[in-house]
């Protein structure tokens, strides 16, 4: 369903966010599978190298993750983030390919602004997040979901990448 100009657009209603592990008590069997094996990797460090993860012991989960690159931090501290991977139902769902672009120019969120916030989250806080959201994208489409986002670290201190892997709960495209 596409909103008019003159229709208010909400801002992003997240019902509900986790950074230990609560969540997995109620979320999605898909959403726990994959931070189940994120968590494997890990192997007491804070997060795993991006190295660590191979795509082919998930394969059910590949069209649903987008890998966000961390490419230092502009002249203000903030992180710069780009989207290296995104996945066949994430392109989909968009209706482009972000691949390659700067994530406020590709990001299918409320608004550049919000989803740099979540990245900076999970750069600044090096752990992942959990999270049940409703939201309005620029382009009018309307979008609920369960979505995990997941760090990992070339020295075991620094972001240096970030696995978002999201499911829908419902969607309306217009």
């Amino acid at each position: 369903m596409a909103l008019k100009d003159d229709t208010p657009r909400p801002r992003p209603a997240v019902s509900a966010q986790s950074t230990g592990r609560d969540f997995l008590a109620d979320c999605p069997l898909r959403i726990a599978e994959i931070f189940s094996y994120w968590d494997s990797l890990r192997q007491g460090r804070p997060m795993p190298k991006r190295a660590d993860f191979q795509p082919e012991a998930v394969p059910r989960h590949l069209s649903s993750i987008l890998l966000v690159d961390v490419e230092g931090v502009d002249d203000e501290g903030m992180g710069i983030y780009r989207y290296r991977v995104v996945g066949t139902d994430e392109v989909r769902l968009r209706g482009h390919d972000p691949t390659g672009k700067l994530v406020q120019d590709g990001v299918f969120w409320s608004s550049p602004e919000e989803a740099l916030a979540v990245y900076e989250r999970i750069r600044t806080g090096r752990t992942h997040l959990y999270q049940v959201s409703e939201f309005v994208s620029p382009e009018g489409r309307w979008r609920s979901e369960y979505g995990i986002l997941l760090p990992f670290s070339a020295d075991g201190q620094t972001v240096t990448q970030i696995l978002v892997y999201s499911l829908a709960r419902s969607s309306q495209d217009g």
